[in-house]
Parts: C-alpha cells; sequence; structure tokens
C-alpha cells in the first residue's frame, strides 16, 4: 500500500508541472492576439506632426530606435535600404519609419541628419518624452535608458520591424538577424 501511495504521490508531481504547461499555453494564446499599434502624436524630422492615421492606406514598416544606437539602428536601417531598393517602383507603396525611443537627444533635426545615410524614403519620428514612451508602449516596445562611463547612456530597445498592412493591423515581424532575403520576402509579401 505504501508503494502505491507513493507512486500516486510521484505521479502528481510529474503531472503538476503539465497543467502548469497548459495553462501556460492557454495564456501565450490569448497574448498572441494582443494589440500591436496605436494611436501617436510625434513629429518628423520635418518637424510635421505625425499621427498613426497618416500611415494609414499604404503598409508600413516601423522600427523604434535611436541616432546614437551602435549597431542594431545602423544594421537595420541598412537592411531596410537595400530591401526598398530591391523592391524598385514598389517601395514607394510602403511607409517605412524609424521612431526614436531617445528623444533627450533626437530632435527632429538629428533624426534627418542621420538618416541623410539611408533611404529618402525613410521618416524619423520623435517627440517629448511622454509622447515617445506612448508610442513604444502601444507597439509594445522596449525601451531602457542605461547608464554607460562617462556619464554618458545607451538605450536597450526592442530590435524588430513591425509590418502593419494598409488599414494599421498588425501583420508580423522582421526578427533583427533575420536572412536578408526572408526580410525582403516579408515586404514583397506585405505589398501584395
Amino acid at each position: 500500500m505504501r508503494i502505491l501511495s507513493k507512486l500516486a504521490l510521484a505521479a502528481l508531481i510529474c503531472a503538476a508541472p503539465l497543467a502548469a504547461c497548459d495553462r501556460t499555453a492557454e495564456h501565450a494564446k490569448a497574448n498572441a492576439s494582443a494589440k500591436v499599434g496605436g494611436p501617436f502624436q510625434l513629429v518628423d524630422q520635418d518637424g510635421r506632426a505625425v499621427t498613426e492615421k497618416d500611415l494609414l492606406g499604404k503598409p508600413t514598416a516601423i522600427f523604434f530606435g535611436f541616432t546614437f544606437c551602435p549597431e542594431v539602428c545602423p544594421t537595420t536601417l541598412t537592411e531596410m535600404t537595400g530591401w526598398l531598393k530591391d523592391l524598385g517602383p514598389d517601395a514607394d507603396k510602403l511607409n517605412v519609419v524609424f521612431v526614436s525611443v531617445d528623444p533627450e537627444r533626437d530632435t527632429p533635426a538629428q533624426l534627418k541628419l542621420y538618416l541623410s545615410n539611408f533611404d529618402h524614403r525613410i521618416r524619423g519620428l520623435t517627440g517629448t518624452t511622454a509622447q515617445t514612451d506612448a508610442a513604444a508602449k502601444a507597439y509594445r516596445v522596449y525601451h531602457r535608458k542605461v547608464a554607460i562611463e562617462g556619464g554618458e547612456y545607451t538605450v536597450d530597445h526592442s530590435s524588430a520591424v513591425y509590418l502593419f498592412d494598409a488599414k494599421g493591423n498588425f501583420v508580423e515581424p522582421i526578427g533583427y538577424g533575420s536572412p536578408p532575403e526572408r526580410g525582403l520576402a516579408q515586404l514583397k509579401a506585405l505589398l501584395k
């Protein structure tokens, strides 16, 4: 009888994590439909006011970063420049937006200077800290200011490019470090 009790207890202990997995899977499934994107009020590199409504009517690729970013942002914007070139005339059917998560340094003038290194169709957006934080929250973008040597700082941030259809519905991300041909294929599919 004791052996059966021990076996039953062992089975219960082993099954408990599986029950938690089912709840986790249900929770993940519920969160998979979480809304990405939403209202924002920012300004572009020319100082013009921009809201999410200005992006409607064309599919959109949107990326959050900052101009002092040492690797992720210039790499992503260089890839995006290449993809726009490869898309040819179809690239004009796409909104491409770079939103700063460093409004302290990324003024419209700084964005304009920085983006002059990439395709001219990439539009930079910035705003106050409250405005950029609200935009990042709406798009479910992680960002955090991190102190570095010499009293300077950097910004940790999400690194995906988010794709939206012409009605503003989230489609899928282009993951950072994905093969370039995959990102191009995703943009071509978005434009169909």
